[in-house]
């Protein structure tokens, strides 16, 4: 579908909901797929994610009064509470915590919003590990900012995005989705250095290759939870850590030697989940130079190891996902495979030459289904823009 089509489903949509579809802000943001550098972001580390040609589209108008009205167009489903009291978690409909949460961390850091009239329809798939939720966030974050007129870097968006996912819906993430989904270019994945914030956009030439991602087509129900346990034990292992090297302030400071000096200070669990986070940043450094060095082969080895370390020392992977895994590096042509995002179900992501995606989508797919029961899904992007106003009436 193309993007006229799509704006103009939106503002079909809004129009039915709320009367007409006039005076619109109209803005979209992109998921992602994060290549290597998995659960580093909230250890101070690097990451290299890029945008996807999936998005959530977000169109919003000022009330008169103060009440907001978001309705999912997909879901076909409306809710609506006032300004005028403290803004709360709804568990009934989960998927508006999202943009609920972002005028919540709007409020909280002094901006007056007025009422609104939201709709909002995406292409980014649910529940697959490709941040549909980051993605809803930053949409609302940049329609209602041109909306209300306030002024925020985008570094201080993003931070404003993770907040309304930390504390509001819960979600201890780190900061990538949404600073992917805001800043990502065009032909090029993003190097962040979750510290200083630093980063660049590195050129993704790959050539003869593409990105594949997979859909597993499951998704634990222990993720969130499991996610936050895993975010506490690495603070754990900080605090283990810091009181024989006081400079260590995230496992991001922490080398192989000194996370070994305290291998006995620590609980096994705890250890390994320090030794993924260590060995994980150094793969992304070494990415970074096997892609500016045009060294593919050295990458997907790196991809490979990524999803062994994810699997055997952090524990986020799962059966469905690890055969997926499996059966894509038996795939000639398959350079790297390994499970992106929060774990526990979800994408595998893999660097596969073009010429062998029939191949993959033949031997891959029908194997996965006889030994889980389940439809894998297959998507092909490219690295996508990052968020931006695309229409205004």
């Amino acid at each position: 579908m193309s993007v006229q089509e799509r704006l103009a489903g939106i503002e079909q949509a809004f129009g039915q909901v709320f009367g007409d579809s006039q005076g619109l802000t109209i803005g979209r943001a992109p998921g992602r797929v994060n290549l290597i550098g998995e659960h580093t972001d909230y250890n101070d580390g690097f990451i290299f994610p890029m945008a996807i040609d999936f998005d959530i589209v977000m169109a919003v108008r000022k009330r008169s009064d103060r009440m907001v009205r978001i309705h999912a167009i997909d879901l076909g489903k409306t809710v609506e509470f006032s300004l005028m009291t403290p803004l709360t978690y709804e568990p009934r409909e989960g998927w508006s915590n999202y943009p609920k949460g972002v005028l919540w961390a709007m409020q909280e850091t002094g901006v007056r919003l007025p009422g609104m009239e939201m709709a909002f329809s995406g292409t980014v798939p649910p529940g697959s590990g490709l941040s549909s939720s980051a993605a809803l966030e930053v949409a609302t974050a940049i329609v209602v900012q041109k909306l209300v007129g306030f002024q925020i870097a985008l570094p201080a968006l993003a931070r404003l995005c993770q907040r309304a996912e930390n504390d509001f819906v819960g979600m201890r993430c780190g900061i990538m989705d949404q600073f992917i989904s805001l800043v990502g270019e065009k032909g090029h994945a993003l190097f962040l250095d979750c510290r200083s914030m630093a980063h660049e956009q590195i050129p993704l030439q790959l050539g003869t290759y593409k990105i594949l991602i997979c859909q597993s087509g499951v998704k634990h129900s222990l993720v969130d939870s499991e996610y936050n346990r895993r975010r506490e034990q690495c603070e754990t292992g900080v605090r283990v850590l810091a009181e024989k090297y006081p400079a260590v302030r995230a496992l991001r400071d922490v080398t192989l030697e000194m996370l070994g000096s305290c291998e006995r200070q620590l609980s096994p669990v705890v250890y390994k989940r320090c030794l993924h986070v260590i060995t994980e940043n150094e793969r992304v450094l070494k990415s970074i130079n096997a892609l500016k060095a045009g060294d593919l082969v050295a990458f997907g080895e790196l991809i490979n190891q990524s999803h062994d370390s994810l699997r055997d020392f952090y524990e986020v992977s799962c059966e469905e996902v690890d055969l997926l895994v499996e059966l894509a590096r038996e795939v000639p042509g398959v350079l790297g495979a390994r499970i992106t995002g929060g774990g526990f179900g979800g994408c595998t992501v893999n660097l596969i030459r073009a010429d062998a995606v029939h191949d993959f989508t033949g031997y891959v797919l029908p194997k996965y289904k006889e030994e889980t029961g389940i439809d894998a899904q297959i998507y092909l992007s490219t690295a996508a823009k990052g968020a931006e106003l695309i229409q205004m009436r």
